[in-house]
């Protein structure tokens, strides 16, 4: 899988560079449109495109202007764990998994002042079991000190340890919001770094996905690599059209 997404990177590299952003663009809509759908937000292709398009006519709704924020903040984070993940000697650590929830959440301080939640979320859309308040701190850890254990990674693939780290991270469920979409970029900067494309679950997979979470990781897991072969068969798809009009390719 590794191989073939790198080929896929190579073919990308020699369009042109409009169909590149074009094809970066699509994949940061599409990635934040079926994540934010898992939580329930369902984003209109008006509102993407008002929130990611620079020559888009700035927005003067107001009910549509925190959304165009929303949004902005999860590319801002699609573009941190991109870049983290071609820092192969930065270590992961609670400082990144910190990171990513205050690029969503700017307002709640920094790496030194940000909480943990304090209490158990009464209305909420994930229904496994969560970890008491008083957990928190030592199971977050837990989990980041199980995916630097180099047993983990010599006796784990890199889509197991990013879908067991995701899964983890869940049913801790650090933050009193988005923890899952925290989870997820976070698993994403695991994927990424190892070679591999991003999981994106599809929104029609979410009651599948709520499932999962109640269940064991070892199906988390296949969702996982559902999802990534779901990704390079669409990338796949792409380049192929793509090619077939004949579009000057560099060498």
């Amino acid at each position: 899988m590794e191989e073939r997404y790198a080929l896929l990177l190579e073919r990308l590299t020699k369009t042109e560079p409009e169909f590149q952003k074009a094809y970066r663009d699509s994949l940061d809509m599409s990635w934040i449109y079926h994540d934010s759908a898992l939580e329930g937000s369902v984003y209109t292709a008006q509102e993407l495109k008002a929130a990611m398009d620079p020559t888009a006519p700035i927005v003067t709704d107001s009910s549509i202007q925190p959304i165009c924020e929303e949004i902005r903040r999860h590319r801002e984070a699609l573009e941190y764990i991109r870049d983290f993940a071609d820092k192969k000697r930065q270590p992961l650590n609670i400082d990144v998994v910190k990171k990513i929830y205050l690029i969503l959440h700017p307002e709640e301080g920094d790496i030194k002042t940000v909480k943990y939640r304090k209490d158990i979320p009464q209305h909420r859309l994930y229904f496994h079991e969560y970890a008491p308040p008083d957990k928190i701190t030592y199971k977050v850890r837990q989990v980041l000190d199980w995916v630097n254990d180099p047993e983990t990674r010599r006796t784990r693939s890199t889509i197991r340890i990013a879908a067991r780290a995701h899964y983890d991270l869940l049913r801790v469920f650090p933050f009193a919001s988005d923890s899952g979409k925290v989870a997820r970029l976070f698993m994403n900067l695991l994927l990424l770094r190892g070679g591999y494309p991003p999981a994106i679950v599809h929104s029609t997979e979410r009651q599948r996905y709520y499932e999962a979470l109640k269940g064991s990781s070892a199906t988390m897991t296949q969702i996982v690599h559902e999802s990534i072969e779901n990704n390079l068969g669409s990338v796949e798809k792409l380049l192929e059209g793509h090619e077939s009009k004949g579009y000057a390719v560099k060498v």
